[in-house]
């Protein structure tokens, strides 16, 4: 999922207009540039897990999300609302250890594995609804200048499989299951920036299970985002 995320990149690049000025006894053209609503925004960055010392994960774990939101500005201040719809997907990779999410038991489990995967990991995918209020320093071109945004992003789970590779062969283990994980995912997002690339940080409020139907995990992660138009 999250190649095909990577694979729907959009160039964020300004958008340029012709404007004509009509005054009094003279026409006079000029070169005006539509202000930037950072309508598309692609993330790309590591995810990782406040976790139990018990499960052990390895190498880096990753996460996508292509957004696209409208911005209301706030009269004429540099501050503006977003809103907006999207899809994220986020993978984390497990070290000598698989995830038991389908079995007839009454919580999620981290085992030992029995097989020796070459990878292991769990992907999880949310259709996505960003919120932010943003910031500006250059509100007439924000493709150039400093900007800041907080807000919050709400997420439903619409797929999760964990997928091993097994060692030393081309060989997939791929099972599909939401069973034990959290429906919904409520996280608290930061974007501090310059023009159109910014670094980012999110947070989840709520668990990766179900309560008491797993172990305490909370996802969190870091990257980098692109935004435009």
């Amino acid at each position: 999922m999250i190649k095909r995320l990577v694979v729907a990149v959009l160039l964020a690049s300004p958008v340029w207009a012709q404007a004509q000025d009509v005054e009094k006894g003279s026409n006079v053209t000029a070169s005006v540039k539509k202000p930037s609503r950072d309508f598309v925004m692609l993330s790309l960055g590591y995810n990782g897990w406040v976790k139990p010392d018990s499960i052990q994960t390895k190498g880096l774990g990753r996460t996508a999300h292509l957004d696209v939101c409208y911005d209301f500005p706030i009269k004429k201040t540099h501050l503006s609302f977003a809103a907006g719809i999207g899809i994220g997907a986020s993978n984390i990779y497990l070290n000598d250890q698989i995830l038991l999410n389908t079995d007839t038991f009454t919580a999620a489990r981290f085992v030992p594995e029995t097989t020796n995967y070459k990878r292991y990991k769990l992907t999880t995918t949310y259709l996505e609804a960003p919120f932010e209020l943003r910031y500006f320093a250059n509100k007439d071109n924000r493709n150039k200048g400093f900007k800041a945004a907080i807000g919050m992003r709400v997420g439903t789970l619409i797929s999760a499989h964990v997928k091993g590779r097994l060692d030393s062969t081309k060989v997939n283990y791929k099972e599909n299951s939401k069973k034990y994980l959290s429906p919904w995912q409520f996280e608290a997002t930061l974007r501090l920036g310059y023009g159109n690339f910014s670094i980012f940080g999110a947070y989840n409020i709520t668990p990766l299970f179900k309560d008491g139907q797993g172990p305490l995990i909370t996802p969190y992660s870091i990257g980098l985002t692109i935004t435009g138009l």
